[in-house]
């Protein structure tokens, strides 16, 4: 099988769990994903499988999207409710208090990852660490909150509800913990489900339970999105069958021979390129110095 399995990860799973049970039910050696959930958060995981699984450093939509709960009057080592308490305060906050604040929080803003987190520091797992009960110097991220609502708050039980579209390499928690420290209350993340992922919402998943049945009935791969999905943001520029044979044993194309010199190009943008039938080939790269639509990576 070769492309894009979208599941709706569920909660107490890792996303490598989630891996290993469509290995299984597949039979595919060749897997992986495109963006780790922590095992309590459920949504959207994209699955990648065979050739798809060449596109993983390739992805150039890394943006994503998530509904979070949240509690004030707590804080914990993990910066969510499966955390071990660190504080626990009195907390009186208004709704008016929350959106007087959010606009802080969105833009281009600095976060420091948590230590229970998968950041490396000197080749070991922050969570590894963590679990030593060693916390180390980390240093801030540069990150993006492309818009922060708030859905819900309970004045009464101070807890609420946020939706949070964001750049890759976003902490969810950490924007919690920082509103919580900003309102001099603390709070934690109660719940996290990521509805959209590299440009694949939500409604476009199944459960794994489904993908289990599926499988048994042999129709799991009817499922498949194609590898060319996950690079819908490009052009394309369609060739010929001999440039198309050219291009798939890796041979340039002279860019004054294909539509692009109807169409026009930027130096460095990367196209995908399809033979005549309509098929995907792979990703090109136009190189306007050597005049050529050179090869960047073959999905063939």
């Amino acid at each position: 099988m070769n492309g894009v399995l979208l599941i709706d990860k569920p909660q107490e799973f890792t996303s490598f769990d989630v891996v290993a049970v469509v290995r299984r039910i597949t039979g595919q050696k060749k897997i992986g994903h495109t963006g780790t959930l922590d095992p309590n958060a459920t949504g959207v995981l994209v699955v990648l499988l065979g050739t798809a699984t060449k596109a993983q450093d390739l992805i150039l939509n890394h943006d994503k999207s998530y509904i979070a709960d949240f509690r004030l009057g707590m804080t914990t080592d993990t910066l969510d409710i499966w955390g071990s308490v660190t504080s626990e305060n009195h907390s009186e906050v208004y709704r008016e208090d929350i959106m007087r604040i959010i606009p802080d929080f969105m833009g281009e803003i600095e976060q420091l990852p948590p230590m229970f987190s998968a950041v490396q520091k000197n080749g070991q797992r922050l969570y590894d660490l963590a679990r030593q009960g060693v916390e180390v110097e980390r240093e801030k991220r540069r990150v993006t909150v492309y818009s922060l609502e708030l859905l819900d708050f309970d004045e009464k039980e101070q807890c609420g509800r946020l939706a949070i579209s964001c750049s890759k390499g976003t902490y969810v928690r950490t924007i919690i913990d920082d509103i919580g420290a900003r309102l001099g209350c603390g709070a934690v993340m109660t719940g996290l489900r990521r509805t959209s992922a590299c440009g694949f919402e939500l409604n476009d998943c199944i459960t794994l339970d489904n993908a289990k049945q599926l499988a048994t009935d042999g129709l799991l791969e009817a499922r498949l999105l194609s590898v060319e999905s996950l690079f819908e943001g490009l052009r394309f520029v369609r060739i010929s069958q001999a440039q198309a044979k050219r291009f798939s044993n890796g041979g340039a194309l002279d860019l004054a021979r294909t539509a692009l010199s109807r169409l026009g190009c930027e130096n460095g943008e990367l196209f995908r390129v399809k033979d005549c039938e309509g098929s995907f080939l792979g990703l090109g790269i136009a190189d306007k110095d050597s005049g050529l639509l050179k090869i960047h990576k073959l999905f063939r």
